[in-house]
């Protein structure tokens, strides 16, 4: 199993932009065998799914956040990362990275779910 750890996560207006990163600890080497999940979950909401990202690089996003975030890995790095741009307040939450499978384009977690990372987009 490969544990995860998030970052980059802060205040940011409306219309702003933040890079989240998911950094692979001591199971590094593993890193590149598993397929990463973006999910976040806002105060009173259960967590949603809002992106994955297979070990060949094909990409999901959910339809509130598609065109405005990106997901992308560097496995030489042992990291995922998560670009948002033209934030709203709607994306305030916390953001958590998990490693887990894609079937069917469908991602399902399998990993240790970390502390995530706080995201507050607020004038």
């Amino acid at each position: 199993q490969v544990h995860l750890r998030e970052s980059g996560g802060g205040l940011v207006q409306p219309g702003g932009s933040l890079r989240l990163s998911c950094a692979a600890s001591a199971s590094g080497k593993l890193f590149k065998r598993y397929d990463i999940g973006w999910y976040r979950q806002a105060p009173g909401k259960q967590r949603e799914p809002v992106a994955s990202i297979t070990t060949t690089n094909m990409t999901s996003y959910s339809e509130s956040v598609k065109g405005r975030f990106t997901i992308s890995r560097d496995n030489a790095k042992n990291t995922a990362y998560l670009r948002m741009n033209s934030l709203e307040p709607e994306d305030t939450a916390v953001y958590y990275c998990v490693s887990g499978e894609v079937h069917n384009s469908v991602f399902a977690p399998i990993g240790a779910w970390g502390q995530g990372t706080q995201v507050t987009v607020s004038p």
